[in-house]
């Protein structure tokens, strides 16, 4: 059987507006919980480290919430993402003229935490978010180090191939620094996803081909399986939280 690999998918079709209103504009609670554990993770690790530091969100999509959980603990952060269409609204949603209302939510999450509550997002995001047009492959060898990484519904969400999933899993992790605190999400078991007019392909993963991942390059890791489903076709989501320990060898 042959398998849609990512350079089959049309990424420059995909509909970020379709995107959103899909699965931002109105929150979700899921997406709300998510945000909760990793703001508390990553002020439980910038508590002993120092800051700030550089961050990326790598394959950031028509996706604000991780860019503004990186915020309070960076003075530069990556917007590092292929398709462009996905390039033009990120490059809106950071302009001077500030993000979108439906990114409000999350901020409002956010904010139970100290840290955040002392920013000013939309001034802050305008200063210091960037856009980059780029593949999440040409980080693989590590040339680029950040001290903060996010990446959200990307390995897992691009191709149908075991390799390409464990090779993006791997381009992500060789992009941080040691210690780098790092959040990475996945949709379990999905099976391919529609956004406007276009399907996209999916690799199936659950939680032991996370860990499994994730494991040579980490010796702190925790995975939260959250069971809520958002739409047909998959069964759940997971949240990877850990910090990169460059001790380890990388494969």
């Amino acid at each position: 059987m042959t398998m849609d690999r990512n350079a089959d998918a049309p990424w420059s079709k995909f509909d970020p507006e379709a995107y959103v209103d899909d699965n931002y504009r109105t929150p979700l609670e899921v997406d709300l919980l998510i945000v909760r554990l990793m703001r508390d993770h990553f002020t439980r690790c910038f508590a002993d480290t120092p800051h700030p530091v550089r961050g990326i969100d790598v394959g950031a999509g028509a996706n604000l919430y991780p860019a503004l959980s990186m915020l309070p603990w960076c003075d530069k952060v990556l917007l590092l993402e292929y398709a462009h269409p996905n390039v033009e609204y990120l490059e809106k949603q950071v302009s001077p003229g500030g993000y979108d209302t439906a990114w409000d939510p999350f901020w409002n999450e956010l904010c139970e935490a100290p840290a955040y509550r002392a920013v000013e997002p939309r001034e802050l995001a305008g200063e210091i978010v960037r856009v980059e047009r780029g593949n999440l492959f040409d980080l693989e060898h590590g040339h680029r180090r950040w001290g903060l990484g996010t990446m959200f519904f990307v390995a897992d969400s691009m191709s149908e191939c075991p390799e390409e999933f464990r090779r993006g899993v791997r381009c992500f992790m060789n992009a941080l620094g040691d210690g780098a605190p790092f959040a990475a999400a996945f949709m379990k078991e999905s099976v391919g996803y529609r956004v406007g007019a276009h399907d996209y392909p999916a690799y199936r993963v659950n939680e032991d081909r996370v860990r499994e991942s994730l494991a040579p390059f980490t010796r702190e890791l925790e995975i939260h399986d959250l069971h809520h489903m958002v739409r047909p076709g998959h069964e759940g989501m997971l949240l990877a939280l850990g910090r990169r320990d460059s001790e380890i060898a990388t494969p």
